[in-house]
């Protein structure tokens, strides 16, 4: 059962019936131009390209996603603590659908952002200490949370955390599970169905090298993912 907050201190015990049909699959962490096409005609709902350039897979300054990638699979640039001008450029130079902010930005950049017809997806790292009450700030002005493992990164830190304390989230809006997933952890994660759990989003977790993915283990987890065992 998911806890659904009432008040601060008062919590009550409800189901949560996952508004999504199916988990959708998020690939994260894409930089090299012939695994990003390879990865793509698996049909990923969303993948992510990362412009934080302390990231271990920083796709460079002259980053452009490949001409012939598939419309259907939604582009979502990463970036951490970033002005708003140049998350704008990179935007428009890589025609991405979603900004993906994982640093301390302000709930009003979020609004200014998703004002201009972009989606929205605000990170929050997740420890066993998380007060999930530091989303309530920006409900109104995301699409989307993704809840990652606090770590040395901004993300693909290789680690999961406890997901059972996603019972303290209010599951107002829908999120992301992200944080060392691989193949193994699919039956785990297909029992959180009482959570608003829009999409796991796989980084590390699914690896041959730094940046490069292993569709291999990409088809497993979404063959898992919509095996009705």
């Amino acid at each position: 059962m998911a806890l659904i907050a009432k008040s601060d201190n008062d919590y009550t015990t409800t189901r949560f019936t996952n508004m999504a049909d199916e988990i959708k699959m998020k690939v994260c962490g894409m930089r090299e131009g012939n695994n990003i096409l390879e990865v793509s005609l698996l049909q990923p709902h969303y993948m992510g390209f990362i412009f934080y350039s302390r990231s271990p897979r920083y796709v460079g300054d002259d980053f452009r996603i490949p001409e012939d990638f598939p419309a259907a699979t939604k582009k979502v640039g990463v970036f951490v603590d970033e002005t708003t001008d140049e998350i704008l450029k990179k935007v428009d130079a890589c025609r991405l659908d979603f900004v993906q902010l994982h640093g301390n930005e302000m709930a009003e950049q979020c609004a200014d952002i998703k004002r201009r017809g972009i989606g929205v997806i605000k990170v929050l790292s997740v420890d066993d200490e998380t007060d999930f009450r530091q989303t309530e700030i920006y409900r109104d002005v995301v699409d989307y949370f993704l809840f990652d493992t606090k770590g040395k990164y901004y993300g693909g830190n290789a680690a999961t955390f406890d997901w059972n304390i996603l019972s303290r989230y209010d599951q107002k809006v829908p999120f992301f599970l992200s944080g060392g997933i691989t193949p193994a952890h699919i039956g785990e994660i297909k029992k959180l169905k009482d959570y608003n759990l829009l999409a796991i989003d796989v980084n590390s977790g699914v690896e041959i090298r730094t940046a490069f993915k292993d569709p291999g283990k990409i088809k497993a987890i979404m063959t898992k993912l919509k095996s009705k065992q």
